[in-house]
């Protein structure tokens, strides 16, 4: 069945924007080229979006012509703000940006492990408000938020989990009554892993897997350019995947036995002081990760401790592979972002002998951003969504 003209128009008109968006400024003749369209049709879309204030004229070609042609069309960057938090244990990190995703403002502000929920959610609630201000956003279109914990596939709400502070679940419940905003919250490892996608070690791999080495571990799931959350918002929980090396099995109520005894950050720090390393941690920075930089640094004398380290990891890749056959793992958090290709080269080196799948393991790129990076990704995405669909108006 043929499009009507204003579908027709509609789809136009999106596709116009997805291109100025990924492409940058373009001039008329550019979106004739891209689109296929005639000169006629390029014309009303821009006169429409013009109209619509979502493009604006950002300048002229140097070629001297009059006309709609010699005009540089761009997407009016501040016709909506967005947010985007990684929410942690003891911390939680702020960036406000524009609907191209520039940075307008950012903040880290630290929340103590004896601080209270209603305080804790009080204090982040009210560094997102002021970095808001500083950016000059009036009203923020969407926020974005990355946290640790299982995300309900069905309600988008962040479950109850034990061991993570009470404060993480309360403060997406009071951001979604305080804000005018479309709120969207994901696992922090699959904000992670869609970093990486659009900007880093996975960028236009439609299949991977992301390992997250850091307190814990965790797998984000990448198949066929979506992230799969599985029934109850739970995989990827690969702490909890039973591993040989461990001296009992994982339970319902903790993942003590399973591949968190072998990769997570005790872990690593004790297989680093069995090793007779001395890591020199810098300010904030996880130990564990101390523990690999020290090993790369010591050269030979670390390289027990790195070959140990990427046979364990290679434990947890190879069980993914064997599942998924992802065709690349990526290493990502502080431990992954620590040992870099180095640690990546030799995690894909054991792999290789472990399972008759090719699968290549890099090192992530973004390293302690990947989250807040990804989040933001998320609020763009909504934003974009719902703005350049047909007829759609600002909030």
């Amino acid at each position: 069945m043929a499009a009507s003209p204003s579908t027709a128009r509609a789809i136009n008109d999106r596709l116009a924007l997805r291109l100025l968006q990924q492409e940058g400024p373009l001039t008329a003749g550019q979106l004739k080229t891209m689109t296929g369209l005639s000169r006629p049709s390029v014309a009303d879309l821009v006169e429409r979006l013009q109209g619509s204030g979502l493009v604006h004229v950002v300048g002229e070609t140097g070629d001297r012509r009059r006309g709609p042609n010699a005009r540089v069309y761009g997407i009016v960057a501040d016709r909506a703000h967005l947010a985007a938090l990684d929410v942690r244990t003891h911390s939680v990190s702020v960036v406000v940006a524009d609907l191209l995703g520039a940075t307008l403002a950012e903040a880290t502000l630290p929340i103590g492990s004896d601080t209270a929920s209603e305080p804790a959610v009080e204090q982040a609630a009210a560094l997102l408000e002021r970095t808001a201000r500083e950016a000059g956003a009036v009203r923020l279109h969407s926020v974005g938020i990355g946290a640790p914990g299982l995300v309900d596939p069905v309600s988008g709400e962040l479950r109850e989990t034990s061991g993570l502070p009470a404060w993480h679940r309360h403060l997406v419940t009071a951001l979604h009554d305080r804000l005018p905003a479309t709120v969207l919250v994901e696992n922090e490892t699959n904000l992670a892993a869609l970093a990486e996608q659009r900007l880093g070690a996975a960028r236009g791999q439609d299949t991977f897997v992301l390992l997250w080495l850091g307190h814990g571990v965790g797998a984000a799931v990448m198949l066929d350019g979506r992230l799969r959350r599985g029934a109850s918002g739970g995989a990827g929980e690969i702490g909890f995947l039973p591993v040989p090396g461990t001296s009992q099995l994982p339970s319902a109520l903790a993942c003590d036995g399973g591949f968190h005894t072998l990769a997570g950050s005790a872990a690593v720090c004790e297989l680093g002081e069995r090793h007779g390393l001395t890591p020199d941690p810098g300010p904030q920075e996880l130990p564990a990760a101390a523990y690999v930089r020290a090993a790369l640094a010591a050269e030979e004398k670390g390289e027990p401790f790195l070959v140990t380290l990427a046979e364990r990891l290679a434990i947890g890749a190879a069980a993914v592979s064997a599942v998924l056959d992802p065709g690349r793992v990526v290493l990502a958090g502080e431990v992954g972002h620590a040992g870099g290709a180095a640690l990546a080269a030799r995690v894909e080196e054991r792999l290789a002998a472990m399972t008759p799948l090719r699968t290549e393991v890099r090192a992530g790129t973004l390293g302690g951003a990947a989250v807040l990076r990804g989040a933001l990704l998320t609020a763009r995405d909504a934003a974009q969504d719902a703005l350049f669909a047909p007829g759609a108006e600002i909030r």
